[in-house]
């Protein structure tokens, strides 16, 4: 399900009502641990997350212990992201993103992304920041009976609450493109665009793309030819002479991902892009287990749910970058995915606010790894700023930060799990490097240390 345009398994919850998703994600009834299936015809070159929302948005947001009684899943709330992942730390040394600026790339965007980035704040008690939206080419006028419209603005909204949610003083540039990437080359084009420009002009110190699409779906993979996709890389080439760090979610369909149509899955194991390019860092998705505090109950282990599974797995396109010659017995000769993991798991949810569809107004729940990409990106930026310079191509520094012990490196290991999906076997979780996990997770606080070198 993942890479069809932004990999976002949703989980949109409210009272009574049931909440539908897109693509494979089994669907939950409110209340209930049942599920069904949405028809794939109303899927159709949707984003990912999109589904049919039928539903009211909960008022308020719930404790984790709460949504487990009630809704059968756990969720979380900012605040306990920063505790599990000892943010908090760098906040009080006056590690706040300060001075460093995060660029969010989507399709068409949220017109209540302002209004409803400061409701979460309010609600967390974390400081305001204002916006700063770049409209892309011909953006359409958002219209809420639109599920491309609202599917994206729901990307948008997970996108820029979370990014500012772990580096609250950063400034965030949302750039809205008006043309919704699907599969194959469609869509991307523009993004790209978008991305060079502000990286020419100096705007981006780290760019965010919560999107995808299945490397096989473009034109000529099957006949080994990669141009229609090494012919969009200008962006990340930008990047890399600027010093730019560069991520993208890895997907929600484990090691799989999904065909042209966008609704079908490969019945074997694909890779998407731009998570597979060696100049952007792939971000994996792991399942947290919190209490109401943010306290681990237990260590992380792959994103595996009912709704989805971390994307990982080898690229069909690119051959192993040098900094992976380390972890070859686990890609062979091929760039493998993840990098780095985060929080993404449904059951597991992070709680967004929401607001551009009046009809389904309020907090809602989502994952995936388009959760976890944001939240990096926040990380990244603290990181920014505590080295007083941008960090730019993140993998030489995550690779050669995994030949430290752990207690330096801030690299945590993840050995449980596996990112299996529909029909398709996918890998396991172990000791070290894998592609399921990646180098696993981080402890916030000595990771941003060690990666900006202090």
């Amino acid at each position: 399900m993942g890479s069809s345009a932004p990999s976002r398994a949703l989980a949109l919850l409210a009272v009574g009502a049931t909440a539908l998703t897109a693509g494979t994600v089994a669907v939950p009834v409110v209340g209930t641990a049942s599920a069904t299936a949405q028809p794939a015809a109303a899927v159709h070159v949707r984003p990912a997350s999109s589904g049919h929302v039928s539903a009211v948005g909960r008022t308020a947001p719930l404790p984790t212990s709460q949504c487990v009684s009630e809704i059968g899943i756990h969720c979380y709330s900012p605040l306990q992201y920063r505790t599990a992942y000892n943010l908090d730390p760098l906040y009080k040394e006056g590690i706040t993103g300060k001075g460093r600026t995060i660029v969010i790339v989507d399709s068409f965007g949220s017109p209540t992304i302002q209004h409803d980035l400061e409701t979460f704040d309010k609600q967390w008690g974390i400081p305001d920041t204002q916006v700063e939206v770049v409209k892309w080419g011909n953006v359409p006028v958002f219209d809420p009976a639109n599920p491309d419209h609202t599917g994206w603005a729901g990307e948008t909204t997970l996108d820029v609450e979370y990014a500012h949610a772990i580096a609250p003083d950063a400034h965030i540039i949302l750039v809205e493109t008006g043309v919704a990437e699907t599969e194959g080359t469609t869509g991307l084009p523009e993004m790209m665009d978008a991305e060079q420009a502000l990286i020419k002009a100096g705007r981006a110190d780290v760019i965010s793309q919560s999107f995808g699409a299945t490397e096989n779906t473009f034109p000529g993979f099957d006949k080994g030819d990669f141009k229609s996709l090494t012919d969009l890389r200008y962006a990340f080439k930008e990047a890399a002479a600027h010093d730019v760090t560069v991520l993208a979610a890895s997907g929600d369909a484990g090691a799989t991902d999904s065909q042209a149509n966008g609704e079908d899955l490969y019945p074997y194991k694909v890779n998407s892009w731009p998570s597979s390019d060696p100049l952007v860092t792939s971000i994996g998705g792991t399942q947290l287990s919190l209490d109401d505090a943010g306290r681990r109950t237990a260590p992380d282990k792959v994103w595996h749910d009912k709704y989805g599974a971390g994307g990982g797995g080898v690229s069909g396109v690119f051959e192993r970058p040098w900094y992976q010659a380390g972890v070859a017995s686990a890609t062979g000769n091929h760039r493998g995915t993840p990098d780095i993991s985060m929080s993404a798991a449904v059951d597991g949810g992070a709680w967004t606010y929401e607001s551009y569809d009046p009809a389904s107004a309020g907090w809602h729940l989502t994952g995936g790894t388009s959760e976890a990409t944001p939240i990096f990106s926040g990380v990244v930026a603290l990181a920014d700023q505590l080295a007083g310079h941008r960090l730019g191509q993140l993998n030489w520094r995550l690779y050669g930060l995994n030949l430290l012990p752990s207690q330096w490196s801030g690299l945590v290991d993840v050995t449980t799990g596996d990112n299996s999906w529909d029909t398709v076997t996918g890998y396991q979780a172990g000791k070290g490097y894998d592609l399921a996990s990646g180098l696993g997770t981080i402890d916030g606080a000595r990771f941003v240390h060690a990666v900006a070198g202090r």
